[in-house]
């Protein structure tokens, strides 16, 4: 090679932690078709890590494997194999400690986790120091919540002259692959009280109750329940003027949706503990309802407040999906971080939610090879 031939980058390492994992695969499989990037598949088995590597041994960049248990010896591993990112899938997140993203900073390498648990991703502030000094970026939330739903907001804020109101939801599949984790995490605060913010302040709610429905363009009526996800904690400071946030989440068949909430009054008469701790019987028992079920999912959100001209306005922005395409919604944040961790889009250092990281059009673009459009609504 001649002097002053430029030289190709060394593709950037992402070690995905639960690569075989329901979001996992996905991340692993859209990340490893990058030439930029060259993917690290881990995850407890060394059987499926192995057979994974083998089904993307035609990738630009052969990939590596190695499995771990992350939450013990995860230190030593990062100092073998010095990855530049680590992507965390594992959950459920609810509960969990940082030490997964506390190795990393200490490994100096940059973290993205798919977390949707209200505490654990608001909280990942807590870090903010420690990844400054070792110049790394920690990112908590790269998923629907809060990354898609705060793009969402900052796209309509400049059509508001002031937003005081934000109801939105997801209605998921019951023929999604979602994994048995994601079950316990949405179900683990089934019948707990959380709060919200109303009329102003924050209030207390109850999980999975509040039953109401949401009619969806194209796959109809849908009933929701309350959840709980870090928006609700981090969107009343973000957005100064909101005076009701209301999140819900829904089943599409509508006897298992009743079957949740008459359970989650269990929970909060105290009879019984925890519904996330079931999550495997139920996932086992909903198989049993999937013929009556679709491929469709939806997600909506409904923003109320007053126009330039100080009149009342409302839009509703939805996002449908089909072929069972709406899993992609969740992941495409963390690719989108890795991506641009990896070509120096992001050069924020420290530790953050995932808000004011990837835009709506963004989020969009990346979608658009799926079966998945978004609309909306005036009025």
């Amino acid at each position: 090679m001649s002097p002053g031939t430029p030289t190709t980058p060394l593709p950037k390492k992402v070690l995905i932690i639960g690569a075989y994992g329901t979001f996992g695969l996905r991340i692993t499989r859209w990340l490893a078709a990058d030439p930029a990037i060259k993917v690290i598949i881990a995850g407890r088995s060394h059987e499926k890590c192995e057979k994974l590597a083998r089904e993307l041994q035609s990738s630009p960049n052969l990939p590596l494997y190695h499995a771990l248990d992350a939450h013990s010896g995860l230190a030593a591993v990062l100092e073998r194999l010095k990855p530049e990112i680590v992507i965390h899938t594992s959950g459920p997140f609810q509960g969990q400690s940082y030490d997964v993203a506390e190795a990393c900073i200490a490994a100096g390498c940059h973290y993205i986790d798919l977390a949707d648990g209200r505490t654990f991703v608001s909280d990942i502030t807590k870090l903010d120091a420690a990844a400054k000094a070792k110049n790394v970026t920690v990112i908590s939330g790269a998923s629907s919540v809060p990354c898609l739903t705060a793009a969402v907001i900052d796209h309509y804020v400049p059509k508001f002259r002031s937003i005081t109101g934000l109801d939105y939801g997801i209605a998921t599949s019951i023929n999604a692959d979602v994994g048995v984790a994601t079950t316990a995490g949405v179900l683990s605060y089934a019948g707990k009280p959380f709060t919200t913010l109303k009329d102003g302040h924050m209030q207390v709610v109850y999980g999975w109750q509040g039953l109401t429905a949401h009619n969806y363009p194209d796959i109809g009526m849908r009933l929701m329940g309350n959840c709980d996800v870090p928006d609700l904690a981090l969107f009343p400071e973000r957005y100064k003027g909101l005076r009701d946030v209301k999140f819900t989440a829904g089943v599409e068949v509508y006897a298992l949706h009743l079957g949740v909430w008459l359970a989650s009054w269990l929970v909060r008469w105290g009879r019984l503990k925890n519904l996330g701790d079931y999550a495997g019987k139920l996932m086992h028992y909903a198989t049993y309802f999937k013929p009556l079920g679709t491929k469709q999912s939806g997600f909506h959100m409904r923003l109320s407040g007053y126009s330039h001209e100080g009149l009342e306005k409302r839009v509703t922005f939805y996002i449908i999906a089909g072929s069972n395409d709406g899993v992609y919604i969740p992941v495409a944040a963390a690719v989108l971080c890795a991506q641009q961790l990896a070509n120096g889009g992001i050069t924020r250092r420290g530790a953050f939610p995932c808000l004011d990281v990837i835009t709506l059009q963004q989020y969009l673009t990346a979608l658009a090879d799926k079966d998945i459009r978004s609309m909306e609504e005036e009025g």
